[in-house]
């Protein structure tokens, strides 16, 4: 080990003078702190499933961890702080401390409920927190002592620090210089000026009324953000393409925000608030998430329209320690919810699953097939249906039970976007084992001098299950933007201006083919 690292600060820890100075500062702290009610409202850009576990499941330091992870939290909230203070006569300074070390100081609001009139001066933001780094810095040119494990003793060293450059740099009494390159302790004869404890912001206050006031303060805070977690349960209906589901919905919310909320009313927004431009290295756009399913009357959360968003209200006072991730059910269980299960085989390669600017004549594109047939479950957020909640952007994990032994074994996983009351909601599951696809290119004719391009195309689907099943063979008409399909073995839904749905059923143990023409001009 090197000099350097033998004389990190961070195997140091002060003398009993510098830890009382600490702790009478802190016991200030708290002083002020009398009959504190704390609220907050959080708002989230986090994509669902894109918060990586290791946010919310850090490392030690020792493995790599940095306390700075609140930096990468894609989300931020409104804090509320209503405490009591001892006001002085004249413009006295407060000292309010155990705010967000995350905090915005430009967001700060400042009302006395005790005093209407009371108004804030000046104010700044103190974060320049004790650290054994941060006293030795302060020390340079002051006395310190430095005990040194010797053998089975310890050794006392006293003098003037003149640097902490490879190692400590002493200047004894006598004038002798002594570098000390590891250590057992230091110690400090007293905590400097200007160091806290805590991040604390300190309002110069101009008021009439001195003695006990009542403030509520708000303030905006990075490092903390919340989203939404769907568990579905997936059950066979009376056919392969059909089925129920039971929802049910948890909220997670991420605390790196630099504090703790203790016994605090919570609020979460969800929809895409507008924020204006930051110049940080990540923006943040508010992206989080009236109810027919009646959310449980029990001090879980209450839904409501607010603005062109939604706000989910929890009924109880709950706890967010800094560093820490909750999960708390969003709505109870809706159960029995009918859904469909869909196979979809999308035939054409995925590198021509765009458009182009210009006709493609070359037969060659596209002529690649995909084999794999895509499933999804698609079902209503309806009344109706055991839902009508507005529902939260968010991860969805699909489940089905096993009768061998009771079960739930995971059947896939998907994201689905804020979904409104009364709209259907589609989440990809993977692909089928026993049912495939084969796309081929029969023929192909073009004129450059007309204008024009015919393509012949087979689709088969095979079906290797025990029963029938439904597929939608969907193909894109890529080859340009004007096309007209003039042969076709069975009817078709256009989708858009360049996508067709065949609906195809396949037998069990059997095959299904379609077959069209498709004209281009241009």
């Amino acid at each position: 080990m090197d000099s350097n690292q033998n004389a990190r600060p961070a195997k140091a820890a002060p003398v009993l003078a510098c830890l009382l100075a600490v702790a009478a500062l802190a016991g200030a702290a708290r002083g002020a702190d009398g009959g504190r009610s704390q609220a907050l409202t959080i708002y989230s850009s986090a994509e669902p499933g894109a918060v990586p576990v290791d946010l919310y499941r850090p490392l030690p330091e020792s493995q790599g961890y940095t306390p700075n992870y609140g930096a990468q939290i894609p989300g931020f909230a409104i804090v509320r702080d209503e405490r009591d203070f001892p006001v002085e006569p004249g413009q006295p300074t407060i000292r309010f401390t155990h705010v967000a070390a995350r905090i915005d100081p430009t967001t700060v609001a400042f009302t006395s409920l005790s005093d209407p009139g009371a108004r804030v001066l000046e104010q700044s933001y103190q974060f320049d927190l004790v650290s054994s780094q941060k006293l030795l810095e302060r020390f340079i040119d002051k006395p310190i002592t430095v005990e040194q494990q010797r053998g089975d003793g310890i050794a006392t060293l006293s003098g003037t620090l003149l640097s902490t450059i490879g190692g400590l740099v002493l200047k004894g009494a006598d004038g002798s210089i002594q570098v000390v390159n590891g250590y057992s302790n230091l110690r400090f004869p007293e905590l400097p000026g200007g160091l806290i404890t805590k991040p604390t912001l300190v309002w110069q206050l101009a008021t009439d009324k001195p003695g006990s006031q009542r403030a509520r303060v708000s303030y905006e805070t990075e490092g903390i953000t919340w989203w939404a977690d769907y568990n579905l349960i997936f059950a066979e209906g009376a056919n392969a393409n059909a089925g129920k589901l039971d929802v049910g919905a948890w909220v997670s919310i991420l605390n790196q925000s630099g504090a703790g909320y203790e016994d605090a009313r919570l609020k979460l927004l969800a929809g895409d608030v507008h924020r204006a431009p930051r110049p940080a290295p990540q923006m943040y756009a508010a992206k989080a998430a009236r109810a027919s399913l009646e959310m449980a009357d029990d001090g879980g959360f209450q839904e409501k329209e607010f603005f062109e968003y939604h706000l989910y209200t929890l009924g109880r006072r709950t706890t967010l320690p800094d560093r820490s991730t909750k999960q708390i059910e969003l709505f109870p269980v809706a159960r029995g919810v009918p859904c469909e299960k869909l196979l979809v085989y999308y035939g054409l390669g995925e590198q021509w699953r765009g458009f182009f600017p210009n006709p493609m004549t070359d037969r060659g594109f596209g002529v690649d097939s995909n084999t794999k047939v895509d499933v999804y479950l698609r079902f209503k957020n309806a009344k109706e249906g055991g839902l009508g909640i507005p529902m939260p952007r968010g991860r969805v994990r699909v489940s089905k039970l096993d009768p061998a032994d009771q079960s739930l074994e995971l059947v896939g996983e998907d994201t689905i976007d804020h979904t409104p009351k009364d709209e259907k909601v589609l989440v990809k599951m993977g692909t089928a084992f026993d049912v495939v696809g084969e796309r081929k290119q029969f023929d192909f004719r073009v004129d450059a001098n007309a204008e024009w391009m015919e393509e012949d195309i087979e689709i088969k689907v095979r079906n290797h299950k025990s029963e029938p099943v439904q597929v939608v063979v969907k193909e894109n008409l890529y080859r340009w933007v004007n096309w007209q399909i003039t042969k076709k073995s069975q009817e078709y839904e256009k989708v858009d201006a360049r996508t067709v749905h065949f609906p195809v059923q396949v037998p069990k143990d059997g095959e299904s083919v379609v077959r069209y023409t498709v004209h281009y001009s241009w």
